[in-house]
């Protein structure tokens, strides 16, 4: 998840306000499509991208193989194919319907660890209460609907180009469905479903937003509402916590959900699903404390896999008032949950929220409980979701590395990028731990596009490897050399993270020519080559996502023998979250750690020596 975007409304050529639309989507119509990259540009990059994974001799094999791709018919054919379906008059993206269904509502594995993510709200002083916090963060967040739902909000802009706003409209009152073998999302009108659903105990309560005359309701009264619903759900867990079965694999969840609906012959636990579902926003009121950062980011990561709602976007309050958000991820990709969680904690830091009567009304409606028919199959149902969320749950680490040695003041002090540096630090950590460049996927949204998301930033590169590797040989010991070779190195990822930015990367590409394969066809030699597989099975899935606001953020890992590298870049810090199938976590953790001392050092180092060079003569040169 890429750095936010500014909403600098400086317009470069080619965008024309539609006076007939929305303001949030006024520009529209005038962004660019998602561009077809040559095939040239993509099998140059390939090459350049594999090299510092292979051997001399599986390179030479590869580039026989993409040289065979690049001069065949097919791959002339292929080209020709995906452009006329770019080109065509009713396409918006010739990616989106692709690609969402093949990494997020075709996806069968749960969507906890392997597709959801979480942030670690700042701790909020003045609301140490659950109720007082969660009532706090549901009337910010209104505004910020009432932004949305009206089409009032601002566009986001990336150097004054518009970027698609197209996924604001899932961020409420929306929810992802289990269905095989592809999951569908529905859109609730907002008015007709003033409500949020609270999940305690693992048992689900309706609050409404407004009150009969649609006047909004208080901070006070929210706040009432949940200290209702806290005392009323009392001290026992439910033992048949419906929400596990969104933790489930997709498959198992769908028909779960089939039989959940059938044994309910009054339609009782289908009107139930349906609050659910339609609500604005989940709201979880955990009854633990955490403290640690591991324990807080465990908390909104995964949860106990019983008082949660996976399908839905979710705030996380804790009994110690910390909180957090759990992203679904199937319509929408950090950036915009970004801003919303943004939006509802600077308003409350800067005061900026009405908060309404500091005492609540007298006259509350009394708690609502959504009810459940469990019949036995339904509930042995529940109980091996369960089971299976905690062997999976069980199987993974989690670990934080807050580093305070420098942050984003100190790369610009010494000319390079914090995102590059952060990314070079990874690279050293990997060849520290593997003794080679790690397979990195870092994720740059393409949001300038029509219905843009996401393209891959191959991070490992020739000049990372070459870095890495003189900063591991002891018979290399002049800094300015290893700045130097450094800086090549951050230069070509800023190059290359361009490239993907602009949609002329490599993985989506290859995808959507792969995709358009007929029946009978040969699947060409560069698919079946072992680079091919081995380029992009991301041992490190890497993204940026950086707040003042927040203390963490994460999400999983998306190969077995990989790890989710989540980072932030602050003023004085680098904090990474890392998680994988225990596979050696706090190794790489170590190795993190160790080598932002050693980048650290290196620039200090260099920057001495220099200071020395230029020394006028007869100084000490120190």
């Amino acid at each position: 998840m890429p750095r936010r975007a500014s909403t600098t409304p400086q317009l470069p050529p080619g965008y024309v306000e539609d006076s007939s639309a929305p303001p949030m989507l006024r520009y529209q119509a005038s962004l660019p499509k998602l561009p077809v990259p040559t095939l040239e540009s993509t099998c140059a990059k390939y090459l350049e991208t594999v090299q510092p994974l292979l051997t001399s001799e599986e390179y030479s094999k590869t580039k026989t193989a993409v040289s065979s791709f690049l001069t065949s018919p097919l791959a002339a054919e292929l080209q020709k194919r995906l452009k006329d379906k770019a080109d065509a008059p009713e396409t918006v993206s010739w990616l989106s319907e692709w690609w969402n269904e093949a990494a997020y509502m075709g996806y069968r594995d749960p969507v906890v660890v392997y597709v959801s993510y979480f942030y670690v709200h700042l701790n909020d002083r003045l609301r140490k209460d659950p109720a007082k916090r969660a009532a706090s963060l549901i009337k910010a967040m209104l505004p910020f609907r009432d932004l949305v739902e009206s089409g009032r909000l601002e566009p986001e802009t990336v150097r004054g180009a518009p970027l698609c706003m197209s996924s604001y409209k899932w961020l409420f009152h929306s929810s992802r469905y289990p269905v095989k073998p592809t999951d569908t999302a529905t859109k609730f009108d907002a008015k007709a479903n003033n409500h949020i659903v609270v999940v305690r105990k693992n048992r689900f309560f309706t609050v409404p937003l407004a009150n009969a005359s649609g006047q909004e309701y208080s901070a006070a009264d929210l706040e009432a509402q949940f200290n209702e619903i806290i005392k009323f759900a009392g001290e026992k867990r439910s033992d048949t916590p419906v929400g596990a079965l969104t933790s489930d694999n997709r498959d198992l969840w769908a028909d779960a959900r089939e039989k959940l609906i059938g044994a309910s012959p009054n339609e009782l636990n289908q009107k139930s699903l349906e609050k659910i579902e339609s609500a604005m926003i989940v709201v979880a009121l955990d009854d633990t404390k955490p403290i640690t950062r591991e324990d807080i980011s465990w908390g909104c990561w995964v949860g106990d896999g019983r008082n949660r709602w996976y399908d839905k976007q979710q705030l996380i309050v804790y009994d110690n008032g910390r909180s957090g958000f759990l992203g679904e991820h199937s319509c929408m990709d950090g950036t915009t949950t970004l801003r919303m969680n943004e939006f509802i904690l600077a308003s409350l830091a800067h005061n900026k929220i009405n908060l309404g009567p500091s005492t609540p009304s007298s006259n509350l409606p009394p708690v609502s409980e959504l009810k459940f028919d469990i019949t036995p199959e339904v509930s042995s149902l529940i109980s091996s979701s369960e089971k299976r969320f905690d062997d999976l749950v069980g199987q993974h680490d989690l670990h934080v590395l807050h580093y305070e040695g420098f942050g984003k003041s100190f790369t610009k002090k010494h000319k390079v990028s914090p995102d590059a540096t952060a990314q070079l630090i990874k690279q050293l950590a990997w060849h520290k731990f593997k003794g080679r460049p790690g397979v990195t996927y870092e994720s740059a949204q393409t949001r300038k596009f029509q219905l843009g998301r996401t393209e891959v930033i191959r991070s490992a590169s020739n000049e990372t490897k070459q870095w890495a590797e003189a900063m591991l040989n002891p018979d290399i010991s002049d800094p300015v050399h290893l700045r130097d070779l450094f800086i090549r190195a951050a230069t070509r990822h800023i190059k290359y993270a361009g490239w993907a930015a602009d949609g002329q990367g490599v993985d989506r590409h290859l995808f959507g020519l792969k995709k358009l394969l007929k029946d009978g066809e040969p699947v060409p030699e560069i698919y079946k080559d072992a680079a091919f597989s081995k380029s992009n099975h991301w041992e490190l899935s890497t993204s940026q996502l950086s707040s003042p606001f927040f203390e963490g953020w994460g999400y999983g890992e998306v190969v077995t023998d990989g790890y989710g590298v989540a980072y932030a870049i602050g003023n004085d810090y680098i904090r990474w979250t890392i998680t994988s199938l225990k596979q050696e976590t706090e190794v790489l953790k170590h190795y993190l750690a160790e080598s932002a001392a050693e980048v650290k050092h290196m620039f200090e180092a260099a920057e001495k020596k220099d200071k020395a060079a230029t020394a006028p003569e007869g100084k000490t040169k120190l």
